[in-house]
C-alpha cells in the first residue's frame, strides 16, 4: 500500500486557501467599485433629465 504524502496535501490545502482569499478580495473590490459606478450613472441621468 502506498504511503500518504502529507506534504503534498498540505501544499494543496495552502494553495486552496490562498486562491479563496484572493477571490474574496476581488469580490470585495467589485462591491466597492459597483456602488460608485451606479451613483455616477444616476447623477448623470438626473442631469440629463433637467
Amino acid at each position: 500500500m502506498a504511503k500518504v504524502n502529507y506534504k503534498f496535501q498540505k501544499r494543496q490545502k495552502e494553495l486552496d486557501r490562498q486562491k479563496k482569499k484572493e477571490e474574496k478580495l476581488l469580490r470585495k473590490q467589485e462591491g466597492k467599485d459597483q456602488p460608485e459606478a451606479e451613483a455616477a450613472e444616476t447623477a448623470m441621468a438626473g442631469a440629463d433629465g433637467e
